[in-house]
């Protein structure tokens, strides 16, 4: 099919929102909440969320791990499906008024906050060896889901410790954003390489502990896609 189809892209996005994707008010709230204290219009959109819910429902997760709350919205995604599960969302946030948000739109979504989902306070890397120590010491579970939806500066090693933190074999390793990243950071495409930026599609071929895909996406959020990988 010619290119010049992707034009119809937005309109393809919202009917299919339209006729798949319910309206919920928590969602709703979550975004009209964010938008009016400033947070970044850079969540997922509906139909990725709805996807997103669907993929943790497909393997199973209980336990999923957030790396990147902003205003909670695709919080609320994992939380309603790991709560169905018996289970429990654990995400990381380094904004302190960020957080705030996500916590308030996360409780009237009807998630219960600490026993349903919570948000950890911190930089990432600072956070991670701290549930790793957790893990280790039998205070808190494994994680089946990790989604990385932060700085692309360090998806390299967001990642990496990610698999560590995981299950093991079946686990999912998502990063969002990752075309975008190649391409705004010159790994391909006509932009100055931005040699700060680890290529996080080498590193992870090079990753014995996992198999790995990228998909390109369109849509919403224009062309973009991510990477997906499940550890052996």
């Amino acid at each position: 099919m010619p290119i010049r189809t992707a034009a119809h892209s937005i309109e393809i996005e919202s009917y299919v929102e339209t006729h798949l994707v319910q309206q919920q008010p928590g969602l709703i709230h979550a975004r009209e909440n964010s938008l009016k204290h400033g947070i970044p219009t850079i969540a997922v959109s509906t139909v990725q969320g709805k996807f997103l819910s669907l993929l943790t429902s497909l393997s199973g997760a209980q336990n999923v791990l957030e790396i990147g709350t902003l205003g909670g919205y695709s919080s609320i995604w994992f939380a309603q499906t790991t709560k169905a599960r018996g289970g429990k969302l654990t995400s990381i946030e380094i904004d302190s008024s960020r957080r705030e948000v996500a916590l308030q739109n996360l409780q009237v979504a009807g998630i219960n906050v600490p026993t349903e989902a919570e948000i950890l306070l911190g930089a990432a890397l600072d956070v991670l060896p701290k549930l790793a120590e957790e893990i280790s010491a039998g205070t808190r579970p494994k994680f089946d889901f990790v989604f990385i939806d932060a700085d692309w500066e360090n998806q390299w090693r967001y990642f990496d410790l990610a698999v560590g933190l995981s299950k093991g074999k079946g686990s999912v390793i998502y990063v969002d954003n990752v075309v975008k990243e190649i391409l705004e950071s010159g790994i391909v495409g006509p932009e100055k390489r931005n040699e700060t930026v680890t290529p996080l599609v080498e590193k992870v071929g090079q990753d014995g502990r996992v198999e790995a895909v990228v998909m390109q996406t369109i849509g919403a959020k224009q062309h973009d896609g991510f990477l997906m990988a499940v550890v052996k």
